[in-house]
């Protein structure tokens, strides 16, 4: 410190968590302090632009999707554009709504922007007009701006607030008179669709437009004319644009799930495309000072980027290709070894996060679990291909052959404390035990559970044995012959996904698809005091610390928790980040850290005091793709059409008797004859593929579907049904 200010700041988290739906729009304050958001959830948040935390609750008010927003000049007042067709004000530091709602649209409000001298408004609505408002009273000066024949998407004042700049669905840009609101020459006209996103460069000297063309067009502001060519690169729509502070870069968010940053001059990409969203970029904007670009997506976080370099802050390391199942520490705590959908097994260096050699390839399907044995030599894992192997830690190779012995899929695998003996579980409802140094089975297959034993852990000495189950059971069990000790231990509501024994053996830990992690006493199988609730979704992994007086937690609502052992209470807020399920968690060996894996494709290190995550998670797993699912229909309606199935191990796709055609350039969606049938919105089209067959998105694992029309939408054009049938 330094007269009271950092010298040098932490770099900002690689992704800011906290909207429950996509983020629509983003902005930076005049100063850079703050960053305002807006979202699908309805609400607007500000976010602390060094840190990433949250400032305050979020802006409640809006009744619909928040399209658009944009500070003041002097950075007191907030604007938000919604589907509700409405414009909002807000105290920046506050939180609070200034005055009622600004109204006069008559469909949504797509964007809105202050003047520079903060005096005036202007929004662009889908009733093709554009509002110009009294930014102290609120009141609506003069009439609206009419010219476009189709909505309008953006909206922005030129640098000395003169003019107006409009992009419309009507694939133009036009220039209005900001005094007079008349329009300025002739539309812009070179794109073949509509224009998503405008913005004037910092001199106003030009303009650059983003469109559903998938490309991006520079115009000269004065004579309305196009600057060379169109910039091309993103393969799907464009959403948004932004010039540099000092006009010399541009760049453009896309439904590509890139952000990519061109030479303003000459056009040219600058560098390769920005990566890391998991869905389509709606907002671009860059920071004040130009060091820093922020990214919102429909993946729902915001991220940020160094601007020169092009690198994520904070950015994850890759070498996994498809979601992450299972995490373990080295008991030294200097690697980590996670298992995959993508079937092998990958060495971490805990402390740089780099990959330590090429993956372990030799099983033939998902690795559902992976453990190191107590000495550290060697690793072990189990998969879906119903085999057990043992790898080499040093070198990756494997050792021997696999063990065989289980019927199908293998989830769970421990080693004894002695390192003696290896213990699965697996869906064939029994658990096994190996000699670790034979491969050989040892004894007969320990059951009892009724459906799949999905965990598996053996007692701090070593003597027992629990495992839990899908059928909502944890059972005891003696390590040396293999008898069940006392009854099932029963108390969960649903399936059983983990269990962990207290570093001492007196307690056990489980957690359970209905969302609760319990606490047993291990020698009675009484239940200790009232579940754990905190998790939205399933409980998928838990684990306790290496001094016993936390427990954590990893959860399908994709954060982690931390807890108070003796009084069963959080510690903390959770720890958010991934983007999906989290699988798998564990504890450094000296408890300083913490471990998870995710269906994200990511591992990520936390620090276990701060809660903060360490560095970049490391990632490199590819999307899930569920083979041979079967998938049937288990619900009725009167108006729905229903499926019964299976996927394709190659494509998610459901092969059914009703054939349709793909959606086609404008969203129809016609029957094998040419038959008009439904519309599809943009943001609704990822589950239907090619070729021309029902099909469901890889992110949807349901186990079954049907299409309801309860709400289906009727018209003989897509502007006229458009807002009904939003997904």
């Amino acid at each position: 410190m330094q007269r009271g200010k950092l010298l040098s700041w932490p770099e900002p988290p690689l992704e800011w968590t906290g909207h429950e739906g996509g983020v629509k729009c983003t902005s930076y304050s005049p100063n850079g302090c703050h960053i305002a958001t807006g979202s699908e959830d309805r609400t607007i948040r500000i976010w602390d632009a060094e840190t990433g935390d949250a400032v305050g609750k979020p802006l409640e008010g809006h009744t619909d999707w928040v399209w658009s927003v944009a500070y003041s000049p002097d950075g007191r007042h907030i604007i938000s554009g919604s589907d509700d067709k409405t414009i909002r004000i807000w105290n920046a530091e506050t939180g609070s709504a200034v005055d009622k709602p600004l109204e006069g649209h008559t469909d949504r409000v797509e964007s809105v922007a202050f003047s520079l001298d903060g005096r005036h408004i202007i929004s662009g609505s889908s009733d093709k007009k554009i509002r110009i408002w009294n930014a102290e009273t609120g009141s609506a000066v003069g009439k609206p701006l009419e010219g476009h024949t189709s909505g309008v998407c953006s909206v922005a004042y030129s640098p000395d607030g003169r003019s107006i700049v409009s992009g419309s669905y009507d694939k133009t840009i036009r220039i209005w008179d900001a005094e007079t609101g008349f329009a300025v020459g002739k539309p812009l006209e070179g794109h073949t669709r509509g224009v998503w996103s405008v913005a004037y460069s910092p001199d106003g000297r030009s303009i650059v437009s983003g469109s559903f063309d998938t490309t991006i067009r520079i115009w000269n502001a004065e004579t309305s004319t196009a600057v060379g060519k169109p910039l091309e690169g993103h393969s799907d729509w464009v959403r948004s644009v932004a010039y540099s502070p000092d006009g010399r870069h541009i760049i453009s968010g896309s439904y590509d799930t890139t952000i990519q940053i061109w030479n303003a001059e000459t056009g040219g990409a600058a560098g390769k495309p920005l990566e890391g969203h998991t869905d389509w970029v709606w907002s671009v904007a860059y920071s004040p000072d130009g060091r820093h670009i922020i990214s919102g997506s429909r993946d729902r976080t915001i991220r940020i980027w160094n601007a020169e370099t092009g690198s994520e802050v904070g950015k994850p390391l890759h070498g996994h290709t498809k979601p992450v199942w299972s995490v373990a520490y080295s008991p030294d705590g200097r690697h980590i070894i996670s298992g995959s959908f993508d079937g092998t097994i990958r060495i971490w260096n805990a402390e740089t996060g780099s990959a330590v050699g090429g993956p372990l390839e030799e099983h033939t399907d998902w690795v559902g679990s992976v453990a190191y044995s107590p000495d550290g030599r060697y690793i072990i894992s189990g998969s879906l291909d119903k085999t057990i192997r043992i790898w080499n830690a040093e070198t990756g190779s494997a050792v021997g052959k696999p063990l065989h012995g289980h019927t199908k899929k293998v989830w769970s695998v421990a080693y004894s404390p002695d390192g003696r003996y290896i213990i699965s579980g697996s869906s064939d409802k029994t658990i096994r035990i190996w000699n670790a140094k034979t491969g050989a089975v040892v004894g007969k297959p320990l059951e009892g559970h009724t459906s799949w034993v999905r965990s598996v852990a053996y007692s701090p000495d070593g003597g027992n044995i629990i495992s839990g189950s899908s059928d909502n059971t944890i059972r005891i069990w003696n390590a040396k012959n293999g008898s069940a000790v006392g009854k099932p231990l029963e108390g969960h509501t649903d399936e059983v996904y983990s269990v962990a024994y207290s570093p001492d053996g007196r307690y056990i830990i489980s957690g359970s698809h209905d969302k609760t992690i319990r606490i047993w006493n291990a020698e009675t199988g009484a239940a200790v005091g009232k579940p754990l609730e905190g998790h939205t979704e399933g409980v998928r992994s838990v684990a306790y610390s290496p001094d016993g007086p936390y427990i954590i937690s990893g959860s399908d609502d994709s954060t982690i928790r931390i807890w108070n052992t003796e009084t069963g209470t959080v510690v903390g807020k959770p720890l958010e980040g991934h983007t999906s399920t989290v699988r798998s968690v564990a504890y450094s060996p000296n408890g300083r850290h913490i471990i998870s894996g995710s269906d994200d494709k990511t591992i990520r290190i936390w620090d276990a005091e701060t809660s903060s995550a360490v560095g970049r998670p490391p990632e490199g797993h590819t999307p899930f793709v569920a083979p041979n699912a079967q998938h049937t229909s288990s619900r009725s309606s009167d108006r729905g059409i229903h499926l019964s199935d299976s996927f394709s191990q190659i494509s998610p796709r459901i092969t059914s008797s009703i054939e349709v055609e793909p959606p086609d350039q404008e969203g129809w969606v016609r029957d094998s004859g040419g038959g008009l049938l439904y519309w599809v919105p943009h943001d609704c089209r990822s589950g239907l593929h090619s070729p021309a067959l029902l099909t469901i998105p890889l992110t949807s694992l349901v186990r079954s579907v049907s299409l309801q029309f309860d709400e289906f939408a009727f018209g003989t054009s897509w502007t006229q049904i458009y807002n009904a049938a939003r997904c």
